[in-house]
């Protein structure tokens, strides 16, 4: 994009685009994919108002969008950024577009990626986070974090797909949360306890590792082996399934029960945090 392109861009989009949406082609950018669903979630009361801003976005340029081919059914567009779009979010930090370091080829990888469906799952997690805590009143989503963002935090001990900070009703959860698909085996699953154990040595802060997976037969021998070895290592745990009920519900069970399944918000009741972590990621 040249200099000239570039300038008569934004002077149209600056009529043409909401507060709203630039939190959204922001939003994209950091987190690299969203499909229709999950912005609905995040920033609309009604799916067909989503659908028709995102067509207009589309147009405008400012998204780029796929649709992955499923084994069975179809998927629903996936948005990317799109070159305009990285172009308003440079002039927002006040940089210019080539160390925004945006490309087009490499924002549209990931429908090519074998990764595609672990982003947009951990992705759905906080997507349907951030609309409760839009809806409900009491409800908060205070952090969200990506996997690129804890590597480079935490990336010495832990590296988890995604940290985040709930608040329901008073009460504070932070936890750091692995999307597990079922294609690791179990005993790499529980190896990362170890570096989990060495992050709250090194920091003195002590944060629930979620295990998310995908079915309930994994959910259930996954926290079978998670029951001892999450009390040997002192790192708390919890599992549950992808289902309809949202990830703030009572669909956690803590590795140290079997018959119990909890919100989101009351793990932080079942396990007390003495101290969180910071913006930058310390106590």
């Amino acid at each position: 994009m040249n200099e000239h392109y570039t300038s008569s861009v934004l002077a149209s989009l600056a009529t043409r685009l909401t507060g709203r949406d630039r939190h959204l082609i922001r939003l994209v950018w950091t987190h690299k994919v969203l499909t229709c669903h999950q912005i609905a979630h995040i920033a609309f009361s009604d799916p067909t108002t989503a659908r028709h801003r995102l067509v207009k976005l589309h147009r405008l340029g400012v998204l780029d969008r796929f649709r992955p081919k499923p084994p069975t059914g179809s998927a629903p567009w996936h948005y990317v950024l799109g070159e305009p779009g990285a172009a308003v979010l440079a002039t927002e930090d006040g940089i210019d577009l080539p160390e925004f370091g945006y490309r087009r080829d490499r924002a549209l990888s990931i429908a090519y990626s074998q990764r595609l469906a672990h982003t947009i799952g951990t992705n759905e997690v906080f997507a349907r986070l951030y609309g409760t805590a839009r809806r409900t009143s009491g409800c908060r989503l205070e952090a969200w974090w990506t996997e690129t963002r804890c590597a480079v935090q935490w990336g010495k001990h832990v590296r988890p797909d995604a940290y985040g900070r709930w608040t329901e009703d008073g009460r504070t959860l932070d936890f750091f949360l692995e999307y597990d698909t079922g294609t690791e085996t179990f005993d790499r699953v529980l190896a990362k306890l170890s570096g989990y154990a060495a992050l709250a040595a090194v920091t003195g802060i002590t944060t629930p590792v979620l295990f998310l997976t995908t079915s309930a037969r994994r959910e259930s021998s996954l926290h079978s082996r998670l029951q001892l070895r999450a009390a040997q290592m002192a790192v708390p745990c919890a599992t549950a399934v992808t289902g309809p009920d949202g990830p703030e519900g009572a669909i956690w069970r803590p590795h140290d029960r079997r018959d119990l399944r909890l919100r989101l918000a009351e793990l932080a009741d079942h396990w007390p945090q003495p101290a969180t972590y910071n913006e930058e990621g310390c106590r």
